[in-house]
């Protein structure tokens, strides 16, 4: 997709970038001026790449982050919301995004089986945090900082934080952030299982290129049926796991990857994936 056919313009400058390079998508939020707060414009963006990354089959893995090095994002341009406000178009939030541009956003497409790896530098605040903590991986610089302190505006994390943070976390720790907005370390995140790993800022890239290339290098459809069955699993009791249907796992029994990979052990050759 080129940018104008992301924003839907010729000429301006997309709040998104999006870049394809063999199997992996890179998702960019470029407002680095703003740390990357995440305006109506934006959220219509990525919609549009979401969509294209869903439907693309040759895109295996989407790696997610922030434009410069003092923000992954710090959440929902709150000016913006302070002028519609102002104006009489806010309306009224709460949990979700149904209804409003950008929807369904990535926090809310619990149907997306494609991993997503989140490659956080600096602040990652707000919607920019619950943008995290909806991909699959976060790969952290030692300089970074989570944080939903929507509590200390007036507002809930409506994105998924509270659903999300009281899963991942122990509910009174998750509890003291969300009641609180506390911040983060990166160290601290790491201690807490909130993210993979943490490297000093100048080894990210290439932390998160291993991860990637770790992710690549696993039969696709393999990766997507952990994904979905992990994901529609988590609330059922153990035996009911086992018996479920997972559609993609259902893909991936029949799959010509499933014969090819212990075709390719045998052989003692690399496995050559083609996603079918």
């Amino acid at each position: 997709m080129t940018p104008s056919e992301i924003d839907g313009t010729s000429g301006a400058r997309p709040r998104v970038r999006y870049e394809k390079k063999g199997h992996a998508a890179f998702i960019t939020l470029d407002r680095p001026e703003v740390l990357n707060a995440m305006d109506i414009r934006m959220h219509e963006e990525l919609a549009a790449v979401w969509d294209d990354f869903e439907a693309d089959e040759s895109l295996w893995v989407a790696i997610l982050t922030g434009a410069g090095d003092r923000a992954f994002s710090v959440g929902q341009d709150l000016k913006e919301l302070a002028a519609r406000d102002a104006a009489g178009t806010a309306g009224v939030s709460t949990f979700g995004s149904r209804g409003k541009p950008g929807w369904p956003r990535l926090t809310e497409r619990f149907g997306l089986t494609k991993p997503v790896v989140a490659k956080v530098r600096g602040y990652a605040f707000g919607g920019g945090f619950e943008l995290a903590l909806a991909c699959d991986l976060i790969i952290a610089s030692d300089d970074s900082r989570f944080a939903l302190p929507e509590a200390r505006l007036g507002l809930v994390a409506g994105a998924g934080g509270v659903f999300r943070l009281t899963r991942q976390l122990p509910y009174r720790t998750a509890m003291g952030y969300l009641m609180t907005g506390r911040r983060i370390t990166a160290a601290r995140a790491l201690e807490l299982g909130l993210v993979n790993e943490v490297v000093p800022a100048a080894d990210l890239d290439a932390c998160v290129d291993g991860w990637v290339e770790d992710i690549l290098s696993c039969a696709p459809l393999a990766v997507r049926a952990v994904k979905e069955a992990a994901a529609a699993s988590a609330h059922l009791p153990l035996s009911d796991a086992f018996t479920t249907a997972y559609p993609c796992e259902e893909a991936r029994m029949h799959s010509l990857d499933a014969r090819e990979g212990p075709r390719a052990f045998a052989e003692k050759r690399p496995p050559r994936w083609n996603g079918r």
